[in-house]
């Protein structure tokens, strides 16, 4: 089959490597560089989500755990595991039984693709592996273990594959409007020349990450779903940390992420309404919300002039009402005669999610 693949983030491009694996021939479009927007601006992880216990979603942890283990697998000079600590102070945030009992399930679900199990460490233990660590309140620690991952040199080494495999990439071509009879309308060509006739394919795969609704209401074809961009920024400061912390916002109960990476500190992530044309960019807000974090954490305060770098990217959940940290991360495929779109996606399940869209693609035979 012929098969077009719209949007190169990591979920169009696990999407286009599935496609061309099973043979299929295989053009993937991005309208700018690939894996350039919400892709490479994650919190650089590859988890399975321990707070998505919470809510319910066990079968999305499974999934994530098992995948946390073929990226580690497949690529190790990019992908490694990472040690995270998650303090516990008394009087404060999630009781000792119940992060006992997640970190237990989560162990559980990894099953053999674990990569070490829990362990509990105390107060003085802590204190010496992670200095200047607020002593105050402090009973110890919880360690346990996820995956690390530079996002955006995996993307291209995932893209090299897709690549390597037979797909053809096309950048700086944007994608306006598709058909459920599989024609497919790019944007005028640079230098000024004529719109090109609409290219025909047997399927198109609407994998434009935050973009896809837009794809289709610009196509005149109505979706089932509705998105919710949710923003997710992130500060990168001068550091060193033998390993990372998970630890509970002062001021809600959410929790953020302090991790190395790269030679330097990054801590986030935030969880903010975005809007679709608005600058995905982090605000003066978050930033103060993400050092406040740090400042609750940390013996050695940090103000806004420390902060070296911001970076943010989109998120695309399905819509759910209430706060935006309720919304559900997984996904969804519909079909639109030719057209299946994918809604929803996380950076971890990604391959999952190429091998459904392939799936989809080829029921249609």
């Amino acid at each position: 089959m012929k098969v077009a693949v719209v949007g190169a983030g990591i979920n169009g491009v696990m999407s286009a490597w599935s496609l061309a694996r099973r043979g299929h021939a295989v053009d993937l479009f991005e309208r700018n560089d690939p894996i350039s927007a919400t892709s490479s601006a994650s919190t650089k992880l590859l988890h399975g989500g321990l707070r998505y216990l919470e809510t319910g979603h066990v079968s999305l942890v499974r999934e994530g755990l098992s995948e946390r283990a073929w990226w580690i697998a497949q690529a190790p000079q990019i992908a490694h595991p990472i040690e995270l600590l998650l303090p516990v102070a008394r009087g404060r945030g999630r009781p000792v039984w119940m992060i006992r009992i997640g970190l237990l399930a989560y162990d559980l679900l990894a099953g053999r693709r674990g990569l070490h199990r829990h362990r509990w460490e105390g107060r003085e233990r802590v204190l010496e592996r992670m200095p200047g660590l607020r002593s105050d309140a402090l009973r110890g620690a919880f360690s346990f273990w996820d995956g690390q991952m530079d996002d955006a040199a995996l993307g291209r080494w995932a893209l090299q594959r897709a690549c390597d495999a037979g797909v053809t990439l096309h950048t700086h071509n944007e994608v306006l409007q598709v058909g459920e009879d599989g024609s497919l309308h790019t944007a005028v060509p640079a230098g000024g020349r004529a719109a090109p006739s609409p290219l025909r394919y047997d399927a198109i795969c609407n994998v434009a990450g935050p973009w896809a609704q837009r794809l289709l209401e610009s196509s005149g074809l109505r979706s089932r779903h509705v998105l919710r961009l949710v923003r997710g920024s992130h500060l990168l400061v001068e550091g060193e940390l033998a390993c990372g912390l998970l630890v509970q916002a002062p001021s809600d109960d959410r929790v953020v992420f302090i991790l190395p990476y790269l030679g330097r500190i990054l801590i986030g992530t935030t969880e903010v309404e975005q809007a679709l044309d608005a600058p995905i960019e982090c605000s003066e807000s978050e930033r103060d919300y993400l050092l406040e974090v740090w400042n609750a954490t940390f013996e050695r305060r940090l103000e806004a002039r420390d902060v070296r770098e911001t970076f943010a990217g989109a998120r695309p959940l399905i819509a759910e009402p209430g706060d935006p940290s309720a919304n559900t991360r997984e996904h969804a495929i519909e079909r639109h005669g030719r057209v299946v779109s994918v809604f929803g996606g996380k950076w971890t399940t990604s391959r999952v999610l190429g091998e459904q869209v392939a799936d989809e693609v080829e029921r249609q035979r």
